[in-house]
């Protein structure tokens, strides 16, 4: 008795990148015109002008983002920060994580096909250089099957020389981020050998770059990214996501013109079974098996769907975005618990995050007792040692004025009451106050700390410490 077929098992037919040998089959997508591909060309080009203007336009006298991981100094859109500050980073990445939590649960993947930075960088920038060397669709996969012919060969060195060529620009405007423009300059001029850390960085990012979108492309999203996996425990049926009204659409089946006088075939969808759908997607699906995690939700086949939709005189809309709820014919509902939690959990991240940035001080100032004896007793007086640690966490100089206020009389010893500070640029300044032995102790004095940058004031409380009175 053979055993029965396994029905849950992967089927060949919903893996389009992958042929019935297991081997890999690389797609070439359909070019598409329409309004998404549009708007999403538009958000395209915007992301990308910010991450190349991130280290060129300064705020506050510095880079816009500089992470001087080497010298534990970061600056961020004005804001200086330093190795101290590495906390604020639990917010803003639990600011991510529940952020895209939210929008998964409400949007879908919204993040993958139309900010995530593989979708940006491939289809903004080296499929387009794919199509200029290589033509369009058809063209591609007749070369495909075709011979090699030393026209096509030249032209495959120039196209990949261009993938060379533009991953190294990318990899470049990230180092920069690194380093600042400026210091990415000078290392460009002094050559590798006086920087080969960073040459051996950038080269490792440019290796990685042309083999990812040169070649491995969706593979990326459909085999080493967990989100696309994960996105079905995120979201539900009120999601928004790409899909096929399988109501309206089937049966499908291609236009047929009927004779007159002929019997008229039985009634048919308005899916006319082009496969423009398929063509156009980036990862090779048929939006029309339903929700798969192939899908980027970039919309393209939407817009294949539409234009086709326009051809046939029919309503646009049999391919579209919806929730799955929507596509059946019921209502979509906005507000559920799941979003009501991750949105709740959001604002708290987002506010904690806020809360922690608008917290931030202009400079820091530590009062800390010497090690070893709280005190010393000389001479018949009584003297204390402290050691200010200063911090400028301003984005440029500043000068710090240190003054000392006790409520008794004291000598009062600061070798340096002044002290200038470079961006986060620190400083130690010893203080020493001594009193007669007529003095009670402990008691409590005052340290002030005057910013001349923001003219903020600090004042730290500290305590005098001396020998227990005589008989107490």
């Amino acid at each position: 008795m053979s055993a029965a077929p396994q029905r849950n098992g992967p089927r060949i037919d919903q893996l389009s990148s992958i042929r019935a040998d297991g081997s890999r089959l690389a797609l070439h997508p359909a070019d598409v015109r329409g309004r998404f591909i549009t708007k999403r060309r538009l958000g395209f080009a915007v992301l990308i002008t910010i991450y190349l203007a991130l280290p060129l336009v300064e705020v506050g006298g510095h880079p816009a983002v500089h992470l001087d991981v080497a010298a534990r100094r970061f600056y961020l859109f004005g804001g200086t920060y330093n190795a101290q500050d590495f906390w604020r980073v639990l917010f803003l990445v639990t600011s991510v994580g529940f952020g895209l939590l939210f929008f998964t649960a409400w949007l879908g993947r919204v993040w993958c096909g139309w900010a995530c930075p593989q979708t940006v960088f491939l289809e903004a920038v080296y499929r387009p250089i794919e199509r200029f060397f290589d033509g369009p669709r058809e063209r591609r996969l007749k070369a495909a099957r075709e011979p090699s012919t030393p026209a096509r060969t030249v032209r495959a060195v120039l196209k990949h020389g261009a993938y060379a060529a533009v991953s190294l620009l990318i990899s470049h405007a990230a180092l920069s981020l690194f380093v600042s423009a400026g210091g990415l300059v000078a290392m460009v001029a002094e050559g590798p050998v006086a920087s080969p850390v960073a040459f051996s960085w950038a080269m490792a990012v440019t290796g990685a770059l042309y083999f990812n979108f040169a070649w491995f492309r969706e593979q990326l999203c459909v085999v080493v990214c967990p989100y696309g996996r994960l996105q079905s425990a995120m979201q539900d049926r009120d999601s928004l996501i790409v899909g096929y009204d399988a109501r309206r659409g089937e049966p499908r089946g291609r236009l047929l013109k009927v004779a007159p006088g002929a019997t008229a075939p039985p009634p048919r969808g308005d899916c006319v079974d082009c496969f423009k759908c398929v063509a156009v997607c980036p990862t090779g699906i048929d939006i029309r098996n339903g929700l798969q995690m192939d899908c980027l939700a970039c919309a393209q086949c939407v817009d294949a769907c539409d234009g086709v939709m326009d051809k046939l005189g029919k309503p646009r809309g049999l391919i579209r975005y919806d929730s799955l709820n929507g596509l059946d014919g019921q209502p979509r509902r906005v507000l559920r618990p799941r979003l009501l939690i991750y949105g709740a959990l959001m604002v708290v991240a987002v506010v904690g995050f806020a809360l922690s940035l608008v917290q931030r001080v202009p400079f820091e100032a530590n009062l800390l007792r010497f090690q070893g004896m709280p005190y010393v007793v000389e001479q018949g007086t009584v003297r204390n040692q402290f050691e200010l640690h200063l911090v400028n966490k301003n984005p440029t100089e500043t000068v710090l004025t240190i003054r000392v206020d006790s409520p008794v009389s004291a000598e009062v010893v600061v070798p340096q009451s002044q002290v200038t500070l470079a961006s986060l640029e620190s400083f130690r300044v010893p203080l020493f106050i001594t009193v007669d032995p007529g003095v009670k102790a402990p008691f409590a004095f005052t340290v002030e700390v005057e910013d001349s940058a923001s003219g903020e004031v600090k004042r730290i409380e500290a305590r005098f410490l001396g020998p227990a009175p005589a008989g107490g």
